[in-house]
Order: C-alpha cells, then structure tokens, then sequence
C-alpha cells in the first residue's frame, strides 16, 4: 500500500493533503506497530494482505498530531485511498460535498476532469483501537451513511483499524 506522493497518481489531492493524509496515516500506525506491518484487505469479504511502510514520526510530527480524532481521521482517508489504488485501480479525483454520503469521488486515472458520471463515491472512516467485530460494525454504518447519500453515482466504503491492522472496502448496494 502506498502512502508516498499519493497526489502525483490521485488528482483529488494536492501535495498538502497528500503529505498531511501520510504524516496522520504514520502517527496512527507507529500507536500500534512498527514499520514496515502487514495489513489484511477485504474488499467485499475477499481477503488479501500487504505490507504498509512509513517514516516513524518524530516528536515534532507526533505534536502537530495529537489530536486523536482528527489524526485517525486524516490517516483514514490516506490508508482507505492507498488501497482503493491497490485494491481498485482507482484514484481520488475531487473531495465529495456534504449530503452525499461519502468523502471523496473516485474513479480511473483521467476520470472526472469534465463531469463525475464515470466515479464513484467513497466513503471513509478509522479507529485507532477496537477489534474486527468493532470494525465490521464501522463499515455497516458507512455502508448506511453512503446509501442515505443524496447523490445517484455508486458508492463504495473503507474503513481502517489502525491497532487491528485491518482495512474494509464493500460495495453499497442499493437495497440492503
């Protein structure tokens, strides 16, 4: 899973976001292991695993990081998108607006630069702590969330356990 230079591949993002979404994702991983860690993926409920490399961050980055929510938060959003690349073959293309049940519109590299009719919306969530019971649970109510969306593009949720080292992606089907 890369976590490197995400907005050079991901137009969605600047060089900002991209390194902010890397330092957050290294701050809730360094919490629980050490680098570089296996992370089990399930993309609707196929599993596989990868390795996840980053810098151990120093004390000036844990201090910019230390608010618990919003660093889970952030490195969410860079892990569950490193892994809609890996898992999908898709990128970030533009944050997603409020009421459309997901974060981010993702599609092919090129999609989305004149309209979004050929992405898909994703939404994202993290825990720090919790077990995959905990985590399964997370990612039924970001399936909800996705479904409750004003918005009729498709949708996809991900969500991470940073201490579990298990990363969820399920598709959101229209009816449950």
């Amino acid at each position: 899973m890369n976590l490197d230079a995400m907005h050079e591949r991901h137009r969605g993002l600047t060089p900002s976001q991209a390194g902010g979404y890397q330092e957050a994702a290294a701050v809730c991983l360094s919490r629980h292991h050490s680098p570089p860690t296996p992370v089990t993926l399930s993309d609707n409920g196929g599993e596989s695993s990868t390795l996840v490399s980053w810098t151990v961050p120093d004390d000036r980055m844990q201090d910019a990081w230390a608010n618990r929510t919003d660093t889970t938060e952030a490195g969410a959003y860079g892990c569950v998108l490193a892994a809609v690349e890996l898992l999908r073959s898709l990128v970030a293309v533009r944050r997603a607006e409020a009421g459309t049940g997901a974060d981010y519109y993702i599609g092919p590299p090129g999609a989305g630069v004149n309209d979004l009719e050929d992405c898909i919306r994703l939404e994202v969530a993290g825990v720090d702590a919790g077990n995959a019971r905990d985590l399964a649970r997370l990612l039924s109510r970001k399936v909800e969330q996705a479904r409750a969306g004003r918005s009729s593009l498709p949708a996809v949720a991900g969500v991470i356990g940073f201490a579990t080292g298990v990363l969820m992606l399920r598709d959101v089907r229209e009816t449950p």
